[in-house]
């Protein structure tokens, strides 16, 4: 069955997940504050699913099918009568209670609201909505087309019903899913990775070793297909001390506290591959 999907940010993650879903034969409405965005999206899209037509994993028609399946907005009145919507903006909580709150108004009754954050409490973002039974994080990683995990996350009032929802539409875009009973900050994943990446990290700024040699150290020591801070690179810098503070703000859990190092690099803009230098040149 065809559903209709909105994805709110026109980021990397959003532009992920619009791709996916538009490729698993959803409708999808793109929809970001700017057209640059949007073209800038669009255009990572076309690229990405050319990837995947010379790699025969994909054919031509099934990417062209694909593509046409996208509409991009500037409108918030564009997602109004979808059937689900995933927020795919920045880890703020402020900046996504915004749009809950807009899309609480904007949105037909029943539509599932879904947050793609990957540490903010869900019943915290559902709060700005007169529906928190119909909210529910559907936390994607990133690169979306390649990566198969999705984490669902419950809100204190999410209901089964939307449960159910978001499991069935990550299911349709090629996802395995597991639950998170309750939102603590961080959920599961974000949760392990940013305490052993902000170690990672304090090792590497007292000069106990260094990144290549951590990295090493995960990958052959532990089987890890990544090191940490070949994942905070992919990730994006910025992302993981947003990510780890919001945690460390919930919590006041010293090991999730980010290092200075990390502080350092984002104010310097080494953000990781998106910006060409992280923790290793790109």
């Amino acid at each position: 069955m065809t559903t209709h999907v909105a994805v709110i940010g026109a980021g990397l993650m959003g532009a992920g997940i619009a791709q996916v879903a538009a490729v698993a034969g959803h409708e999808v409405v793109l929809r970001d504050v700017t057209d640059e965005a949007l073209s800038l999206a669009f255009a990572a899209i076309r690229a990405s699913l050319t990837k995947f037509v010379a790699k025969d994993r994909l054919s031509e028609e099934e990417a062209q099918a694909a593509l046409a399946r996208i509409t991009t907005s500037t409108e918030l009145d564009a997602v109004a009568h979808v059937d689900i919507v995933v927020e795919a903006i920045f880890e703020n909580l402020d900046a996504k209670t915004k749009v809950f709150g807009e899309l609480d108004r904007t949105c037909a009754e029943g539509t599932v609201l879904a947050t793609n954050t990957s540490a903010i409490p869900v019943t915290s973002i559902a709060a700005a909505t007169s529906r928190p039974e119909s909210v529910v994080g559907t936390h994607f990683f990133s690169p979306v087309p390649l990566m198969k995990l999705c984490e669902l996350v419950r809100g204190f009032k999410t209901s089964e019903e939307t449960l159910t929802t978001a499991r069935a539409f990550a299911e349709s875009v090629g996802k395995t899913c597991v639950v998170v009973n309750r939102d603590v900050a961080g959920f599961v994943t974000t949760r392990l990775i940013s305490a052993l990446a902000m170690e990672a990290v304090r090792l590497v700024e007292s000069g106990v070793a260094t990144p290549e040699d951590v990295d090493a150290a995960c990958r052959l020591g532990f089987g890890h297909p990544m090191g940490p801070l070949e994942t905070i690179d992919m990730t994006g810098v910025d992302i993981m001390l947003n990510a780890t503070t919001n945690i460390y703000t919930d919590t006041k859990d010293e090991k999730f506290a980010p290092p200075e190092l990390l502080r350092r690099m984002v104010a310097a803009g080494d953000l990781g591959r998106k910006s060409g230098q992280g923790f290793y040149p790109y």
